[in-house]
């Protein structure tokens, strides 16, 4: 690749050419200089302050250089500072290259800054610039700790000495440090300035070294995301993780250095995930498997026990790339200086919700949530963790969402988090192991709390309906996972309990069966362990957990959970009670659909009696129980029975709740559908129509639920005979869908499996056969060959098929007998 920096120009005729081109590597120890006591500063007292590795300041009062005769002639090229050895398996990054050297090659900037989080390898890829450097045979090559300013002017004014910069007087390091900087502008030397780990940007602006587009380059590496680091003409490239290539790419290659290939087997990228593609984290786990010969899916067992903390398995002794600190440590160097920044004191509580939360990502509307804002105003006041903060009065000055989104940006300006609006529902984003390390240092003292935050900002933001937002309600039940994986038993505090019900609710749908069989069977496990094992949430995702057996035509696991249900609740309330009611139904329902009709009889004989015992009671459980009831009716063939009890209920709804309230709209669905069984077409088309005009009113004519009404009349159209009518809304309705949804998603398949059925009803057989073939394809795929959505598609094929070879059979009956030759 070719450099980006200029090559070794002429020699100027005063400067000495060393014999053999031989080169020299200086520290600051090389220059003779002297310091009095035993620390100084450049320019001002420095009492408090803690300098880098190897750094070495001067006191301005005290600093001056020896002047014993001449100096001696300066011997090109010249190295100062201790450039960081590359990685044992160090990986070039090309993506990344490339984006810096077309940086420097589109723009020129006056330096090019190298911005990261902890960890990324920002360090080597800086040194591999400077290795680079070398090779090219570049006059000057400084490589500079600037993680405090007056290192940057120390190392200046030793750099001032080296090169026998103009105006260097030996008695002032701000003054030499000025000296250089003029050298560096004026000179026809190649050069080029290393500015490692910047991290005050307005104290490092007057030191910044000058542009000079031909002869010399500064590239500075910092973890901040900060304006003032682009001013004056600087670039900044932002320098994320390994890819997973890459990632991979390094563990082979280190542990292939060691002769320890055996230990890189199946799981090497698992692992290489499992680290986030973090460089310093895959060094450590490097030095881990090679020092314990651990193969990497064993160290990947062990990394996932959330038992073991990082420092015990990216251990200090795994630092052989030279890092220098531990893992955890690394990644938060400057959560203290972030949590001094305005808004002051925001930024630990912030990252410790954070670190809750999925790595992937957030939306920011979780920290308009007035919990969230309640839980930092509560930290910011230093109370203690175990003070209850959603119980405490409202504090005088409580945080505003804009300071807690000044916090956030806060957080990402200091490399800890991602916060960026234009990653939609994935703005607010911290890396995993950034994560761990907060979850196992910072976050332990606020307890519980910052969970509790977190769940009720996610549940402020969960929209009544996932159908209208389907993306949203994948990322809100991923942090409703991460949360409970991070947080553990102590999420089914009460306070957290309704999260966990609101992401179970989010599944219920055809669409979403097989993920929600796998989240209730794992919720009704851990709400028996912390929880009553018949506690009201316990009992909701059975209810849940039963439907979704359903739709996976699991009818005797869904029948069992509801018999369960219904017998609590027989002997905690007793049968008049509306929770019994309901729990019968649900099973009367479902020993319908299973076939179990004798089973069912004497369950709806029950409820139906204690509804006529009860007839004038208005309570809405009651309501529910009875819409509920004449739907047992219709699956039992009695659609009459169920228009009578539908008639009733929806007088009372529109007369207590209005005419547009859900559950009247409901009831006017159901008595549509009894109405069509009943021999009353006008009747159901009429009243679906009404369905259809409240959700226009209500939710505008393409929102999931208006659109899902218009299928249903579609499907009404199609029963009484009207298949032009049925085709052409069918026709809309998937192109619709195709838009919202795209055109594989479980509302889109139903669409187009309804457009087919009618297509094959009104004759168009193999039009419909090809249809349904391409719909069967997709569900197998995306709902899975067991999904109720899969066997009916199969059935109405079979029946089609059915159909085509009885209409052949017919034709070659009736085709008349060709004449005879003569």
């Amino acid at each position: 690749m070719t450099s980006w920096w200029p090559r070794k120009g002429r020699r100027t005729p005063d400067a000495p050419v060393v014999p053999g081109g031989e080169e020299h590597f200086l520290s600051a120890a090389s220059v003779r200089v002297r310091a009095a006591g035993s620390g100084a500063g450049a320019g001002r007292d420095i009492a408090g302050n803690a300098f880098g590795p190897g750094s070495q300041v001067f006191d301005q009062r005290q600093y001056h250089l020896h002047a014993s005769g001449e100096s001696p002639p300066v011997r090109w090229p010249l190295r100062f500072g201790r450039v960081p050895a590359l990685a044992s398996a160090f990986q070039p990054r090309a993506g990344t290259r490339e984006r810096i050297d077309a940086t420097i090659s589109a723009e020129s900037p006056a330096a090019l800054v190298l911005s990261g989080g902890g960890g990324v390898g920002k360090s080597q890829l800086a040194a591999s610039y400077a290795a680079e450097a070398v090779r090219e045979d570049t006059d000057l090559v400084l490589w500079i700790p600037a993680s405090d300013v007056h290192q940057v002017i120390a190392a200046y004014a030793h750099a001032a000495a080296l090169v026998h910069a103009p105006g260097t007087a030996g008695s002032r390091p701000d003054e030499d440090a000025r000296a250089f900087l003029s050298w560096l502008a004026t000179t026809s030397r190649t050069w080029l300035v290393v500015l490692d780990d910047v991290t005050d940007p307005a104290d490092m602006e007057p030191w910044w070294p000058p542009h000079r587009d031909g002869t010399g380059r500064t590239l500075a590496t910092t973890r901040l995301q900060d304006a003032r680091l682009t001013g004056a003409a600087r670039r900044r490239v932002d320098v994320d993780v390994y890819t997973p290539p890459e990632a991979r790419g390094y563990l082979a290659g280190r542990l292939r250095a060691d002769g320890c290939d055996h230990l890189l087997d199946e799981a090497a990228d698992d692992l290489a995930q499992e680290l986030g593609c973090l460089p310093l984290a895959l060094g450590h786990a490097a030095a881990y498997l090679i020092n314990q010969g651990t193969p990497c899916a064993v160290y990947l067992d062990r990394f996932r026990d959330s038992g073991r903390q990082l420092d015990q398995l990216l251990p200090p002794e795994g630092d052989t790339e030279g890092y220098g600190r531990r893992v955890a440590a690394g990644l938060l160097l400057s959560l203290d200086a972030a949590q001094r920044s305005e808004p002051s004191g925001l930024a630990e509580p912030a990252l410790a919700l954070v670190a809750r939360l999925d790595p992937a990502g957030h939306p920011h509307a979780v920290w308009d949530a007035a919990p969230v804002l309640a839980f930092l105003t509560h930290f910011r006041e230093g109370a203690h963790a175990k003070r209850r903060w959603w119980r405490r009065a409202a504090p005088s000055v409580p945080v505003t969402a804009e300071e807690a989104h000044a916090a956030l940006r806060t957080l990402h300006r200091y490399g800890l988090i991602s916060s960026d609006r234009r990653d939609g529902l994935r703005a607010v984003r911290c890396h995993a192991l950034t994560g761990r390390a907060v979850r196992e240092t910072v976050a332990e003292e606020y307890g519980i709390s910052a969970s509790i935050a977190a769940a009720w900002g996610l549940l402020s933001i969960w929209p009544d309906s996932d159908d209208a937002s389907p993306e949203m309600g994948v990322v809100l039940r991923a942090n409703t996972a991460a949360l409970a994986r991070h947080t553990g038993a102590g999420l089914w505090h009460p306070a957290s309990l309704p999260l966990l019900d609101q992401a179970g609710r989010s599944l219920m749908g055809f669409h979403h069966a097989a993920e929600s069989i796998a989240y209730h069977e794992w919720l009704i496990g851990r709400n028996e362990r912390h929880l009553e094992a018949d506690h009201k949430y316990t009992r909701a995702a059975r209810d849940r957990l039963a439907f979704s057996y359903r739709e996976m035509n699991r009818w005797q696991d869904a029948n069992a959970l509801m018999a369960r249900n219904l017998a609590y609740a027989e002997s905690a309330f007793g049968w008049e009670h509306p929770e019994t009611l309901t729990a019968a139904c649900f099973l009367a329902a479902s020993l319908r659909m299973s076939g179990l009709h004798e089973d069912a009889d004497p369950l709806e004989g029950r409820v139906l009696a204690v509804i006529e015992r009860l007839g004038g009671t208005s309570n809405s459980d009651f309501r529910f129980a009875r819409s509920l009831m004449a739907q047992c009716r219709a699956l039992a063939g009695r659609p009459e029975d169920g228009v009578a009890l539908g008639e009733e209920l929806l007088a009372e709804y529109e007369q207590s709740l209005g005419r547009d309230h859900p559950e009247a709209v409901l009831t006017r669905e159901l008595l549509a559908r009894n109405y069509a069984s009943t021999g009353r077409p006008e009747e159901a088309v009429a009243m679906q129509q009404q369905v259809v005009a409240s959700h226009r009113r209500i939710n505008g004519p393409e929102h999931p639920e208006t659109v899902a009404a218009r299928a249903d009349l579609a499907d009404l159209y199609r029963r009484v005979g009207r298949t032009d009518k049925a085709l052409a809304l069918q026709k809309e309705i998937v192109a619709i869908r195709e838009v919202t949804f795209g055109p594989e998603h479980p509302f889109t398949l139903e669409a187009r499996f309804a457009h087919a059925a009618t297509l094959g009803q009104s004759g168009r057989v193999e039009d419909a056969l090809a249809r349904l073939a391409g719909v069967l394809t997709a569900q197998e795929r995306v709902l899975g060959p067991a999904h109720a959505q899969a066997t009916l598609t199969r059935v109405l094929a079979h029946e089609f098929r059915l159909k085509a070879a009885d209409a052949l059979g017919q034709d070659l009956v009736d085709e008349p007998d060709a004449p005879a030759d003569d």
